[in-house]
């Protein structure tokens, strides 16, 4: 719908994102911040015993949906909340109102436009219809794509599902920095694509 340059720069921009908070959140050591019971189930799951290497397929297969059933069995029900969450929250943000409020003429549009996509839900697939109508209407690009970004890795069914494994100072830290990379290469689009 944007053709292949924004498509790519759209992509380039998201792995750039996840690899810069990966190795900030890498650097602070918040190891200890993930729930007790995540390394219970890593090491209830692994025969120490027996090298990794050494296992057959089919003990991988067992482990592998054993390990599944025991995450699943921890966050199944904060998944639906939290996709329950997002579907009524979904068309609450109409295009005009968030065109009107974080347009160009807005130094701020950007940031406005992250904080009001985190509460949303929706996967990129369906956000594309929505940034086009929010381009269509005036907004700029970057500050659209920020919004798309919003939505699709910081909204707050996410959170909630997250919340499940992340004690509360961890998914802050990692919302936050998110966040201002989302705010950072929504500004650089728009100075990029005029």
């Amino acid at each position: 719908m944007f053709g292949w340059r924004i498509a790519l720069i759209y992509i380039a921009s998201g792995v750039i994102v996840a690899i810069i908070a990966g190795i900030i959140l890498g650097r602070l050591k918040l190891e200890h911040l993930v729930e007790d019971y995540v390394y219970q189930i890593n090491s209830s799951q692994c025969d120490c015993s027996t090298d990794s290497h050494e296992l057959i397929w089919k003990d991988r297969i067992v482990q592998s949906i054993a390990y599944t059933r025991q995450i699943l069995s921890k966050v199944w029900l904060w998944v639906i909340i939290g996709i329950a969450i997002g579907a009524a929250m979904h068309g609450y943000a109409p295009a005009g109102f968030l065109a009107q409020y974080a347009g160009p003429g807005n130094p701020f549009a950007v940031p406005l436009a992250v904080i009001i996509g985190i509460p949303l839900y929706s996967n990129a697939a369906g956000m594309i219809p929505v940034v086009k109508e929010l381009v269509r209407t005036g907004m700029a690009m970057g500050t659209a794509l920020a919004f798309m970004m919003a939505v699709t890795a910081l909204s707050l069914p996410e959170a909630i599902i997250l919340k499940q494994v992340l004690k509360p100072k961890l998914l802050a830290v990692y919302f936050g920095i998110v966040a201002l990379a989302i705010i950072c290469i929504g500004y650089l689009f728009n100075m990029i694509i005029l």
